[in-house]
């Protein structure tokens, strides 16, 4: 891999991050083959002592900028996570924009593969998924199917090259976007309002012509996105009912994940005939042997978590039906902040 010299804008947006930040601070600053590069991080806020944190990093390393934001609710169509990035992209001079969230950790050399990586296959967004650190039960139950689902779900050469923006995934915790082509597509504005703002940033890119892909990051990157049992019934609870399009679809899409992968255990243990039992024992060891080549590849933990498989399932479309039950109440909220209701 060669020395990137293009400009690089890294734009790390951080509210109440003091337990975690640092780490990715540190790894941020020592990245490698980026000359040209410029670091910004977004204090959204933050009650803890996120802001004394990157006061000092600034203070060691003159290439960090800190942009102090308020705790003020973000303007009207817009949400927290979605403003701060707005507000990074709009102090960045770089010609390719990197957003990171602050609880990723990269390799060196990650953020210069990654766009040499996006240069090469000439696309305008490349977004690498991290591996998915996991530690609590509920973490190594649920986490896992972020990158499975896609995987598993998505034909990835489509998604890079078919402008259909139905055909999009994209994870938000690392994305490379050509700046031109960020702005031309409207940016973070153009997504303001969405909970899945990563996949929707990916949909407004292909609608302007443009293209982009998700890849596995395992290689470059890791996150412990939550940390325990709540934070993991939180973090996706608050996004999960606007992934579907709405109830009905959500309903067909939890329904059949149940009968793929839940309904064999049942035929498998209660089968009323010996074929019954049988058939159910290959569909059940089908999904376990999907989720260990899968984990595999990248890089997580395959065994003995893949063969809880069909509870994972169960325990997302449960999530599932909270999120769209919580997201009609107007009850969902995030980091103190009220999810967009409709």
């Amino acid at each position: 891999m060669g020395t990137v010299t293009e400009t690089v804008s890294v734009l790390i947006p951080a509210r109440d991050e003091e337990h975690r930040i640092t780490p990715t601070l540190e790894d941020a600053l020592a990245q490698q083959n980026i000359p040209n590069v410029e670091f910004i991080v977004l204090n959204d806020g933050s009650t803890d002592g996120t802001g004394g944190i990157l006061r000092s990093a600034a203070v060691r390393d003159s290439r960090l900028k800190v942009i102090n934001g308020d705790n003020a609710t973000p303007p009207s169509g817009w949400l927290g996570k979605t403003w701060a990035c707005h507000r990074l992209s709009e102090a960045a001079s770089g010609r390719t924009l990197v957003f990171i969230d602050a609880d990723v950790c990269l390799a060196p050399d990650a953020i210069a593969a990654c766009v040499e990586l996006m240069r090469s296959c000439d696309l305008q967004l490349f977004s690498p998924y991290p591996r998915m650190l996991a530690k609590t039960w509920l973490e190594r139950l649920v986490q896992p199917l972020v990158v499975w689902s896609w995987m598993s779900m998505l034909p990835v050469r489509s998604v890079e090259n078919k402008p259909y923006p139905s055909l999009a995934a994209a994870n938000g915790q690392f994305i490379v976007v050509d700046a031109l082509a960020y702005r031309t597509a409207g940016g973070h504005r153009s997504v303001s309002g969405e909970v899945i703002e990563d996949v929707a940033l990916l949909r407004s890119f292909k609608r302007h012509g443009f293209r982009g892909a998700p890849g596995n990051g395992a290689h470059v990157a890791t996150c412990r996105m939550y940390t325990n049992a709540n934070e993991v019934w939180s973090g996706y609870t608050k996004s999960l009912w606007s992934v579907f399009g709405g109830r009905l679809s959500a309903a067909v899409v939890g329904l059949t994940l149940l009968n793929t992968y839940f309904a064999p255990i049942i035929f498998m243990t209660a089968g009323p005939t010996r074929t019954i039992r049988l058939l159910g024992t290959i569909s059940y060891a089908s999904g376990v042997y999907g989720r260990a080549v899968i984990a595999r590849h990248t890089r997580e933990r395959a065994w003995p978590d893949a063969l809880a498989h069909p509870m994972s399932i169960v325990l997302l479309t449960t999530m599932m039906a909270a999120s769209v039950r919580g997201h009609r109440r107007g009850t969902l909220r995030w980091r103190g902040r009220p999810v967009a209701h409709s």
